[in-house]
């Protein structure tokens, strides 16, 4: 048997970590064992899905590569086959209308409450066999009175419900839409999912879950409840520490595949490897090692394992990602070095392909050093000295090792460091003392860009 797993988001709201993390062990699982991987849009919740929530979904995975094989199906234009299965629950004596009213069911939990008992449906409608004028009713799922449900979890290992402590779910709402554990029932079994792959906030929906499939004579998945994603101070991940938009990682210049490899080790590991390619994940991974326990969220580890991915990214892929970044921050690159020399030249300095961009600023914008920095930088010895070297330049072989020399040996010709020229250089040239090794930086810039910035700012 093909193993079959899904990712089901609900439209409701952004894409975040922790559920981008459970996709990612769905679609590897899949990937795993040959299978398949399916997308299903659970919408059901009409007043808060929207489609704007539904495209960033597919944004998301279109940005990280984990595209489903099958998909998306919608459950709102399942509606028939939700109420198809329900009325035949209904025949087959396995579910009923229910026709109490919601001031009902406070009052029955209200009294409930008041005694000390655990609240729940109290089995009113189960032997009901008359409607109720002018009551439309829900549809009840009849839970087993006695027995036990085993979940063999792959990640959590054995648990055990006693049917006891369930109580008889609404599948169906009076409004004719199914509920959450019915809704999940009906498409796991249409769409033939053999691993249910989800988080653990969903195992106490399992025993549930199992009772119908087993009333409707259907066979199990295997279950895997990945842990929650904790927020760096151990408390639920919020917007704060990491709880944001997916996509808002991309708009911050991480990369897709740093990013999955940051969420494959929330909560996996295989040996030592912290930096790793998606095929080696592919051939490591197994929902078996996942840790039970919840993973914390940190933001400096993403940041490390972004740049690790960005030094380690082919040139022609480097070259072709970091232009928008430049475009983004208002940069025009026409009359500048090639973007891809540029990011060459600044990629083990800087994390991330938007500060990579801020870096790039005096490649292709106006500078305007700081006076401070010169009056700091440039005094009268090392000015005597560049204006030498302004003149020499207009004649050396313009290589990053001959322009190294000429800045050295005009340093020693006028007593100075060879430093105290450079940053001199720096500060006049680029407007900054931060920038990767100056005659790398002035090969780049070429002749006469740094030429004219060294003789209308010096």
């Amino acid at each position: 048997m093909s193993v079959r797993t899904r990712f089901a988001p609900s439209p409701t709201g952004s894409l975040h970590i922790g559920g981008v993390r459970t996709a990612l062990f769905s679609w590897l699982y899949a990937r795993r064992y040959g299978g398949e991987y399916i997308l299903r849009i659970e919408d059901t919740d009409r007043e808060r899905s929207t489609e704007a929530a539904v495209q960033v979904i597919l944004d998301a995975f279109e940005w990280l590569d984990l595209k489903p094989d099958e998909g998306p199906f919608f459950q709102s234009r399942r509606l028939e086959r939700y109420r198809e299965v329900a009325d035949g629950m209904i025949e087959a004596g396995t579910a009923y209308r229910c026709y109490c009213t919601p001031t009902e069911l406070a009052e029955m939990r209200a009294q409930q409450s008041a005694r000390g008992e655990k609240p729940r449906y109290d089995g009113r409608c189960r032997n009901r066999t008359e409607p109720r004028p002018g009551v439309t009713p829900a549809v009840r799922f009849r839970n087993p009175d006695e027995g036990q449900v085993v979940v063999d979890d792959l990640v959590h290992g054995r648990v055990v419900f006693e049917n006891a402590e369930l109580d008889d779910l609404v599948i169906m709402r009076s409004d004719g839409t199914p509920t959450y554990n019915f809704g999940v029932v009906v498409d796991d079994l249409d769409l033939r999912i053999t691993h249910v792959v989800r988080g653990d906030d969903h195992v106490n929906n399992t025993p549930r879950q199992i009772n119908i499939l087993r009333a409707l004579g259907a066979a199990l998945p295997v279950y895997a409840h990945v842990p929650t994603v904790l927020g760096e101070d151990g408390q639920k991940l919020s917007k704060r520490h990491g709880a944001v938009s997916v996509m808002q990682y991309e708009e911050m210049g991480y990369l897709p595949e740093a990013m999955v490899n940051f969420l494959a080790r929330l909560g996996w590991g295989h040996g030592d490897a912290e930096v790793f390619t998606r095929s080696e994940f592919v051939t490591w991974f197994d929902l078996g090692a996942i840790n039970p326990a919840p993973s914390r969220f940190n933001a400096d580890k993403l940041k490390w394992v972004n740049h690790e991915h960005l030094k380690r990214l082919p040139e022609d892929e480097l070259a072709r990602r970091f232009p928008p970044y430049l475009a983004r921050a208002g940069l025009d690159t026409r009359m500048g070095p090639p973007p891809g020399a540029v990011a060459l030249l600044l990629r083990d300095r800087v994390p991330t392909l938007v500060e990579m961009a801020d870096a790039a600023h005096y490649f292709y914008a106006t500078v305007h050093p700081p006076p401070t920095l010169v009056a700091e930088l440039v005094g009268e010895p090392v000015r005597t000295a560049l204006a030498s070297l302004d003149e020499k330049l207009k004649d050396v072989a313009w290589t990053r090792d001959a322009l190294g020399a000429a800045m050295k040996a005009e340093a020693a010709k006028h007593g100075l460091k060879p430093g105290q020229v450079m940053m001199a250089m720096r500060v006049l040239v680029c407007g900054t003392r931060e920038t990767p090794a100056i005659d790398a930086v002035l090969a780049l810039l070429g002749r006469d860009t740094t030429l004219a910035r060294l003789s209308a700012n010096l």
